[in-house]
């Protein structure tokens, strides 16, 4: 259900090389998350780095909601650039396992084909 790959790459490098995939492969970052500095600016240990890319391509978008406005909440799809036992590591969770747990709908299946290939060339690349 993961697709998670390490990189030899600094954390913050592997995040500006992932935010440059995302773009360069039709997609756009539509906010990310930096969970670790909002986690120790509530005064809570923590020694990870971790930002969430929040991703989307709207005409894929628009084909999952028009097909069931329900799986707006499995949207946008979500890639991390985190940090574990001092490691640089990228992953996601693979679009076509989610939406299939969420629907049978053929359409669904296979704009989550076509946006699993281009998240994971995403994580790829950013490596």
């Amino acid at each position: 259900m993961y697709y998670i790959v390490e990189s030899n790459k600094s954390f913050d490098q592997a995040s500006a090389d992932l935010e440059s995939a995302v773009k360069r492969l039709g997609f756009g970052v539509l906010h990310i998350h930096d969970l670790g500095t909002t986690l120790r600016s509530k005064g809570i240990t923590f020694d990870n780095q971790c930002k969430v890319f929040e991703v989307c391509n709207p005409g894929q978008a628009a084909r999952v909601l028009s097909t069931d406005m329900r799986l707006n909440m499995a949207l946008p799809c979500r890639i991390s650039v985190f940090t574990d036992k001092g490691r640089t590591k990228i992953g996601l969770i693979k679009p076509l396992e989610m939406l299939s747990a969420l629907s049978q709908d053929a359409t669904l299946v296979q704009v989550a084909k076509e946006v699993e290939a281009k998240t994971i060339q995403m994580v790829d690349e950013a490596k």
